[in-house]
């Protein structure tokens, strides 16, 4: 095989006549049609498409050999050819894949160096949480918003259950960054939260319990997305067990995604973490040359930072030092 072949080739399988050369060209799929990628399920894409009376229709597709290795997502926007009816046992072919603007992306854990890309080209990642049953958890919190301004996209926290508890310690915990918050309740009107949503492409992310699928529900109501009670230990049941994208009523897009027990930064950089807390980035210029903004480096401005300030500081710093011990000390040039 030729050494500078990469994964887009082109393979066509040997005949008995015998085998004619790879080749980088590709076919041209003038006719191809441009798409949005709504679902994604064991090898099928579920792609919407615009019908030739103008009203969207759903095709589902599977991915064409010339791709190679490249996945497709939720978000994602491609071109497609063959049937693009709609009717019941049609398939169609991805045959492109457009550049992603964003990306919402994990791994496994801070050690494996897979990462996967969970939805392409959303413009918000909507960080659901409870303020109790289940307590928050500030580091999953912190992470997610670490993996949003790594993606690309800008981060809303959606602060549930707001009838159990106040939403004030979590509203002082993020007073410092510019992230936006909007406090929820089972009662209460989502017209604050819509607001944030209408005409745009957002995804929902949160861990099992915290009311992200009755919040979907709410949303759009057709969704009929399951939801279960918390257990007796504080901890939720995984509910939702697919990505999906569902048309809000008044416009925009939601995309809805599993519960998640963790979120993995393998593929985060340290510069990325430090972007996220945009107060600490600007507390760190007053840092010695080469300082890794550790506890234990001598002379680093965010110990006086954190220490002239509120308690919400000192939290907010342990966190970050969490986050650069498992992506990696940041180096020079920050």
């Amino acid at each position: 095989m030729d050494s500078r072949s990469d994964e887009d080739d082109v393979r066509v399988r040997a005949s008995r006549h015998g085998s004619r050369p790879r080749t980088r060209t590709r076919p041209a799929h003038d006719e191809a049609v441009p798409g949005l990628v709504i679902a994604v399920d064991r090898g099928r894409m579920t792609v919407r498409v615009e019908g030739p009376d103008g009203a969207p229709v759903d095709v589902t597709t599977m991915r064409a050999r010339e791709l190679g290795k490249h996945g497709v997502v939720v978000g994602d926007r491609v071109r497609v050819v063959g049937d693009t009816t709609g009717r019941t046992d049609s398939l169609a072919r991805i045959v492109t894949i457009a550049d992603r603007v964003t990306s919402l992306r994990r791994t496994a854990d801070d050690t494996d160096p897979t990462e996967r890309i969970v939805v392409a080209n959303a413009d918000l990642l909507v960080v659901v949480t409870s303020v109790a049953d289940p307590d928050p958890a500030l580091g999953f919190l912190d992470r997610c918003l670490v993996a949003a301004y790594a993606g690309g996209l800008a981060p809303l926290l959606c602060l549930t259950k707001t009838d159990l508890a106040s939403p004030q310690p979590l509203l002082d915990r993020y007073a410092g960054l510019e992230v936006q918050a909007v406090p929820m309740s089972r009662e209460a009107s989502l017209d604050d939260l819509l607001e944030h949503l209408r005409d745009r492409m957002s995804v929902l992310v949160g861990q099992s319990g915290v009311g992200k699928s009755t919040l979907v529900n709410r949303l759009v109501p057709d969704a009929f997305r399951a939801t279960g009670d918390v257990s007796k230990i504080g901890k939720g049941r995984h509910t939702s067990s697919s990505v999906v994208l569902l048309d809000l009523p008044g416009g925009g897009t939601v995309i809805d995604t599993p519960g998640i027990r963790s979120l993995g930064l393998a593929h985060v950089t340290p510069s990325d973490v430090l972007a996220a807390f945009d107060d600490l980035a600007e507390a760190a210029v007053d840092c010695p040359p080469l300082c890794g903004h550790t506890a234990v480096d001598p002379g680093c401005a965010l110990d006086a930072w954190a220490a002239g300030g509120p308690p919400a500081r000192r939290e907010r710093l342990a966190s970050f030092r969490r986050l650069i011990a498992a992506v990696g000390q940041l180096g020079p040039g920050h």
